[in-house]
């Protein structure tokens, strides 16, 4: 059984060995997965009434108990199972990102691995972030518009299947869009670009945010700014990050000095 620690860079393995090691953390993420799973479904009602809260608080057409409709006889055996399925990997986000990176650190550099070090850390904190502020910030005025538009002409009926789909895409969205500084820092920690280009193309990274956000779930225009002013934050916060941190010099590597001088 393969040590579950980080092999050094320098470290040689044979390829059995890199093997066994990737099955043992397919092996621990997949046990820790699925009891984070029989959790989540043994306490799916707390978890449906998380998730069904921004209806009854947006004010939706679903009548007094603001619970989405089912069609089938067996759609909500079938939802629950995905929502548990969706929270599990929530909650056990950080234990496999830190497998990925635990896998992959011995094919960096010690600079390389410097660099990815906070990043990776960085990443779930960041994802978790997204998920929260669009639950709490995002979803209500975006079910609100959309749920309301045309109601006169409608007789609306959300089903539980499409909402469930549709708040949890929205939400990993969100969560993915969140990775934005990791990005930023990453590329100048890499030389690939500098703060000064990132200012000076400002606008047309606010361009690429307003893309973005706009190919998620949510398409009314008062959602639309709700996504897109936390992402101009963060990739603010991020050049600012940046060049308090610099560009990673490699090591070893000297200015010569000037002749003459």
């Amino acid at each position: 059984m393969a040590k579950l620690r980080p092999v050094g860079h320098k470290d040689q393995i044979s390829l059995v060995d890199h093997l066994d090691e990737l099955r043992t953390r397919l092996v621990l993420s997949l046990v820790v997965l699925g009891v984070a799973f029989g959790l989540c479904l043994w306490q799916n009602h707390y978890i449906l009434q998380i998730v069904n809260a921004p209806l009854r608080v947006a004010g939706t057409p679903l009548g007094a108990q603001g619970k989405p409709v089912t069609l089938g006889v067996a759609e909500q055996f079938t939802t629950t199972l995905t929502l548990a399925a969706y929270a599990a990997i929530l909650l056990t986000l950080p234990l496999l990102l830190y497998q990925i990176y635990a896998f992959v650190l011995p094919a960096f550099s010690p600079m390389e691995r410097r660099v990815a070090r906070p990043l990776i850390l960085m990443a779930p904190v960041l994802f978790v972030a997204g998920v929260l502020f669009c639950y709490f910030v995002v979803l209500e005025p975006a079910i609100d518009f959309l749920a309301s538009f045309n109601s006169d002409e409608f007789n609306t009926q959300i089903r539980a299947r499409d909402y469930y789909s549709f708040v949890y895409l929205t939400m990993a969205a969100m969560g993915l869009g969140f990775q934005l500084p990791i990005a930023v820092i990453a590329a100048v920690r890499l030389g690939i670009t500098t703060p000064q280009k990132l200012r000076k193309n400002r606008r047309y990274a606010i361009l690429v945010i307003a893309v973005l956000a706009a190919l998620l779930p949510t398409i009314d225009p008062i959602t639309l700014l709700l996504e897109m002013i936390p992402m101009i934050v963060l990739y603010e916060g991020s050049i600012w990050l940046a060049t308090l941190l610099g560009p990673k010099q490699a090591p070893g590597v000297e200015i010569a000095p000037a002749e003459g001088g």
